[in-house]
């Protein structure tokens, strides 16, 4: 069983569906949208995972988030002009997406007070946790970034097991040096350490966290609500 069950979505999913301008069958890989795209849609998953990154100038990218069933992306776009993609969304497994013109939703948003409300709501809790991962990742160096993402990850994807937490994604070192912002040789030497320890182990790419306290401790965890402390 999960470790931590999802959150129901506080927009009315059923309520958006009503307004699908089509769907995506996307496949592992592609990109759903880049940066700098001219942005007209946003896109709601009903099925496969979706990574919201950056990437810098000199290539470097930081993930930010990780999207699942009944999650929104594209949505920084809404009541601008002119409007492009900040992100990237690329696709970790291949899912079905539908996409709503963004005018549509900008129309309703002015028409129905509840939709209203549901969608500032939901982005209230967007930007805390968005803020809480920065925090993270400036206040607290690499090795503080990487235990915070772990301990995000348990709380999005963890599975309660007799000899710990199971993150059930599989990642490569490279894309979990993404969501801290570092080097794929940093991520390999701080993972090498925590094994060495017992903190955590690594079984066919998917990582054991035995050690939860240990990661909260080493960080100052604050024991934020799971809803806000998860890498999604």
């Amino acid at each position: 069983m999960p470790l931590v069950t999802k959150a129901t979505h506080s927009i009315e999913i059923k309520e958006l569906l009503q307004f699908a301008d089509r769907t995506i069958h996307a496949k592992k890989g592609t990109y759903l949208f880049q940066e700098g795209m001219e942005a007209e849609e946003l896109y709601l998953i009903l099925s496969g995972k979706v990574q919201i990154s950056k990437v810098t100038q000199d290539g470097r990218e930081l993930a930010l988030r990780i999207c699942g069933q009944n999650d929104l992306c594209g949505e920084l776009t809404l009541f601008t002009e002119d409007p492009k993609y900040l992100l990237s969304a690329l696709l970790l497994e291949d899912g079905e997406i539908v996409a709503i013109r963004k005018d549509v939703i900008e129309r309703e948003i002015f028409q129905n007070p509840a939709l209203a409300f549901e969608f500032m709501k939901w982005m209230s809790d967007h930007f805390r946790k968005t803020q809480t991962k920065f925090r993270d990742l400036v206040l607290n160096g690499k090795k503080g970034a990487l235990f915070s993402t772990l301990i995000r990850m348990t709380n999005s994807y963890g599975i309660r097991r007799q000899d710990g937490i199971l993150i059930d994604l599989p990642l490569t070192n490279q894309e979990l040096a993404n969501f801290c912002g570092t080097s794929r040789e940093s991520i390999n030497r701080i993972l090498n350490e925590l094994k060495r320890e017992k903190i955590i182990s690594i079984h066919k790419g998917r990582i054991i966290v035995h050690e939860l306290d240990y990661l909260k401790t080493e960080i100052g965890c604050e024991n934020c609500p799971a809803v806000y402390c998860s890498i999604d």
